[in-house]
């Protein structure tokens, strides 16, 4: 069931919002070679807890951290580790999610640590610019499908793949409702739109294949051929006004 949200309700996922754009606004300079995973994650820990926030995602189906960081290979779900030191030309995705006031917010980016490639720089604008035309696409309130097609062509079309096998979800009271949001499909299929609906919009992309598998550690999820991958995300909001995004500044 896909919960429609009031004015109110929305206002209230605005907190959680601000927070989830300032903590991966402000871990950025923490970014570098010689960190490790495990400090990062530490540092948002500590600013969701000075902030009177929950971390989303600790405990939830098990996890164990405040935070996903993701690096090169790892699409997703990456454990925050101590011994995995950043190196130069690294690509870090950091998805983090906040709960406040009784609704969540959830947002990634995909960082690069000090000079990345060519290709990897292109990843991760491909990456955003599919997440922009997705939201774009969602403003103009049709069928959710027309969001997935949108993310889909325009990734293909820049050499890339979209990963399947993870999508993106509505979101409020609990971290992931209905509907389910995929980053490919068709055209004019699906729910069609509303006013009210509360969505986190998240292309997973790959620079070689788009199929995954999950780590011995029953989270981490890499690409098969091991290659590049980048995510973004955000909250959105539709509203009478138009499409909101509660996680940026």
């Amino acid at each position: 069931m896909i919960v429609i949200k009031s004015r109110e309700e929305i206002e209230r996922m605005k907190k959680p919002g601000r927070l989830v754009a300032e903590v991966l606004e402000m871990i950025r300079v923490h970014i570098r070679p010689g960190e490790n995973t495990a400090y990062l994650d530490g540092i948002i820990e500590e600013f969701f807890s000075q902030n009177h926030a929950i971390p989303s995602f600790k405990g939830y189906g098990g996890f164990p951290f405040s935070s996903c960081i993701s690096v090169n290979e790892v699409v997703i779900h990456g454990l925050p580790d101590r011994n995995r030191v950043l190196m130069e030309g690294d690509l870090v995705s950091i998805d983090v999610g906040a709960y406040v006031d009784g609704f969540h917010g959830d947002a990634a980016r995909t960082y690069s640590v000090g000079q990345a490639s060519e290709e990897a720089n292109r990843l991760m604008t491909v990456t955003q610019e599919a997440l922009e035309l997705g939201i774009r696409e969602l403003d103009k309130m049709e069928r959710l499908g027309n969001v997935s097609y949108a993310i889909q062509t325009y990734v293909e079309g820049q050499g890339f793949s979209i990963i399947r096998e993870y999508v993106g979800h509505g979101i409020g009271k609990d971290l992931h409702e209905s509907p389910q949001i995929p980053n490919y499909g068709f055209p004019n299929r699906g729910i069609r739109l509303r006013k009210g609906m509360t969505l986190a919009i998240e292309p997973m992309v790959s620079a070689g294949d788009w199929r995954t598998e999950v780590l011995d550690d029953g989270f981490t999820a890499v690409t098969v051929d091991r290659s590049l991958a980048a995510h973004y995300e955000d909250t959105v909001a539709l509203t009478e006004n138009g499409v909101e995004i509660l996680t940026r500044l």
